[in-house]
Parts: C-alpha cells; structure tokens; sequence
C-alpha cells in the first residue's frame, strides 16, 4: 500500500517525533557519550537483583529465572517505545513462526493488547466515522471507542463470529447512512469474546477479501489466539489446536494491525502486549506511545525476554500447550454442566473451541439485564447481560458465563442456580 495517510485521524496527523526520544537507539553505538537525554542514574536505584521460581513444563518442575546485573539496569532503565530490543525481536520470531506475514512488518510492545487497541483507534478514528464491529463485541473496545464519537456499524454474528455477507451488507448501509465509506473493520476472530465464536479459514479468506475489496483496514484482535483449544467431543470443530490462519497470515495487501496478548498465558498483572502491522503505521503508533505512556514496564518486558530466552521454543510450545489443555478441561466441565441442568430449558449456547466464554441465548428473555444484574445476583452467581457488548447499546437475550476461574464444584452450583433462574423465565 502506498500510503496510510488518508486511514489516519487529524489527532495522528499532527503527531511529530519526540527529540528526546529520537536519542534512545543512538545511546547503543559503541564509545557514544550521552549529555542529551534526561536519565537517571541507575547507580541510585535500590534495586540490584531479580530473580523468579518458575515451573518448567518441559520436567514439570522449578527452576530459577534469574536477571543479570546489565538485564536488572535495562529493566529499571528508560528504554525504546518500540521496546526493550531483547523481547521485540523474540515477538517477531514469534509472529514469523505463527503467521510467516506475506509483506515487511514491525511490532510494538504495549501495555498489555487493550493500549494497543486504544492508540490504534486514535489514530484511525475521527468524530463521525463509521467503524465496522462485530455485534456482540468486547466492551473494553466500547469503552475505547466510544469517547471518540464515532459512528458504530454492527456487523452480524453467529456461532461462527462475523458473518461475510452481513460484512458487505453493513459497509453498503453505512455509506448510504453516513455518507461515507467505512476504513476500517475490529474483529476478535478466535474465541470471540463475549460469543466464544471462531471464525472458520473460509470465512477468514472472504472477509479479508471483502476489506480488501472495499480498501478497509481490519484490526485483528487475537487475545485468544494461544487458546485454541482441544476439540470437544461431539463438537462439529475437527480443527486441532494451530490449524487456523490468522488475517495477518493472508495480508498480502499490507492492510491487518494485529494485536496479541501475554496476559491468557503468562500473567495479566504484567500488563504485556505487541501490535504487529505495516511498518508505516506501526510507526504512527510508536508516535503516539513516545507522548503517551514513553515505553511499557521495562521490568515485565525483561522479565519475559528472560524467560523466552530460557525456555526456548519448546520450553514456549510446552507451556501454551499445557494452557490449552487445563482451558479444555475447564471448558469440558462446564460444557457437560450445562447439558445436565440446562438441557429442556428455554436456552442454547454453543460450546466454544477457543478462549473462555459460553454465550447464552434465553428464548423467553427479551432483555437479561435485569435478570442478570438482579435476580442472579440476589442468587450469587455472576454473569454479564448481552447489552454490555452491544455496539448500538441495544437489549438483549444473550448474557455470557466464563469458566476460567471458578473450580468444578463452584461451576456446578453456579450452572444449577442459573437453571433455576431459566426456569422462571
């Protein structure tokens, strides 16, 4: 693709490179003498070790991570709003491994994937743009798109995620609508949440071939991507774990930002993500990340270049392997739950084969609000009503259960109780 600039925000036009940032790369030539930038002296810094037990998946037993001295300075230290060199280039082995992407590309670590998608939407979204989004979609999104004031189209899902034609159909509506095209398309395609849907190889090659069609950007948001789980007996999914293509994979017009996650399987709290996309606007991101937040956590971004460096790809493989496998037993459990107790009720879900969530469809329950924020609740067991991943804010019948924390016997409970709910419905 030639040029980005006609995808980009006013706000993203007017950002300019930080001089002060513009002199981190340059403190890595050998001999150079920095008076420029304003770091502080690590020298003052209390902290002088780190070191982590660790389970190896490999021998299912501990070993230590420890951090050397120059790895605890760079921690502690500023460093690249790309991010700390060590993790960027074992990101992109990742991503080349994963996806082998058909055109160049760089990637941004963020604060976990969410500040990803928030600096994305700046710098994509003006007041009044129609943007394309699943209906139902994930309401951190919603949160960050709606400040912006743009114009959401939903684009109609089923238990296979978005719908092709409904893709075509919403970006006809919202030209006639809005008076003009949309530029850009977010999509969770692998155990979308809240729906728990994936989106089949097929339906992937056509949707992208739409965007491609109407020179739409698609936002690929894949937190799920390493939870692709083992097919459930039964399921119509014959697809073992690392069968699917991701956009990115297919992207030979230079036209995916994906975003993806550390936080399903190596830990939340370290807030850790990367955006992978066109060099261009990778870049314009990178714009944004030196005026907002300067880099991520130096000490998670060390923490984990550290342990990929130590576990290697199979060490890698083993965990996320083992992540898959726990998510589906859990996912299983839960599933025979529901055909127990909710089997003759006014109700149907789909059993997911990736992420966490089970997505409900009440027959007789025009709007789960106040089913769920109330009676539920009155009943203690938590559930999220539909409206809450709404795009238009609409009622709705649907309300989502997520089974990653709550042990076997807490399930059960919780699915009895809800039967009980459905069966004043």
């Amino acid at each position: 693709m030639a040029s980005y600039s006609r995808f980009l925000s006013q706000r993203a036009l007017q950002r300019m490179p930080s001089a002060i940032r513009a002199l981190q790369p340059l403190l890595a030539i050998p001999g150079m003498i920095s008076l420029g930038g304003g770091m502080p002296n690590s020298a003052l810094f209390p902290f002088k070790e780190m070191s982590f037990t660790l389970r190896n998946e490999v021998s299912n037993s501990e070993e230590q991570l420890h951090l050397s001295a120059k790895q605890v300075n760079t921690a502690l230290q500023y460093s690249p709003s790309y991010g700390v060199p060590e993790l960027t280039s074992q990101l992109k082995t990742i991503i080349t491994r994963d996806h082998s992407p058909p055109n160049p590309f760089n990637l941004m670590v963020t604060t976990g994937s969410q500040d990803g998608l928030s600096k994305a939407f700046d710098m994509l979204i003006d007041e009044g743009d129609p943007v394309l989004v699943e209906d139902p979609t994930y309401s951190g999104a919603l949160a960050a798109l709606l400040p912006l004031r743009a114009n959401l189209v939903p684009v109609r899902t089923d238990n296979e995620g978005l719908v092709p034609e409904s893709f075509e159909e919403s970006i006809a509506s919202s030209t006639q609508v809005h008076g003009k095209k949309p530029k850009i398309l977010y999509c969770i395609p692998t155990g979308q949440n809240p729906s728990g849907a994936t989106l089949p190889n097929a339906r992937r090659e056509h949707i992208y071939e739409i965007a491609c069609k109407h020179d739409i950007l698609i936002l690929e948001d894949d937190p799920y991507w390493n939870l692709q789980l083992p097919p459930h007996k039964g399921s119509a999914s014959d697809a073992a774990p690392g069968a699917l293509r991701s956009f990115l994979s297919m992207d030979n017009s230079a036209r995916v930002l994906r975003f993806d996650s550390l936080s399903k399987v190596l830990s939340s709290g370290i807030r850790l993500g990367w955006v992978t996309g066109p060099e261009e606007l990778v870049e314009r991101l990178q714009l944004d990340q030196q005026a907002t937040c300067l880099h991520p956590c130096g000490v998670s971004q060390i923490m984990v270049a550290a342990l990929l460096e130590q576990w290697g790809e199979e060490g890698w493989n083993a965990h996320v392997k083992k992540v898959q496998e726990a998510y589906g037993a859990r996912r299983d459990i839960f599933a025979n739950l529901c055909d127990k107790y909710l089997q003759g009720l006014p109700v149907s879900w789909s059993v997911p084969d990736a992420g966490m969530f089970f997505w409900f469809h009440l027959h007789n329950v025009k709007d789960t609000a106040a089913l769920i924020n109330e009676k539920a609740l009155k009943e203690k067991v938590l559930l999220v009503p539909g409206v809450a991943f709404s795009p238009v804010g609409a009622a709705s019948s649907f309300c989502r259960a997520a089974f990653s924390t709550a042990s076997p016997e807490d399930m059960e409970t919780a699915v009895q109780r809800f039967a009980a709910l459905l069966r004043e419905c």
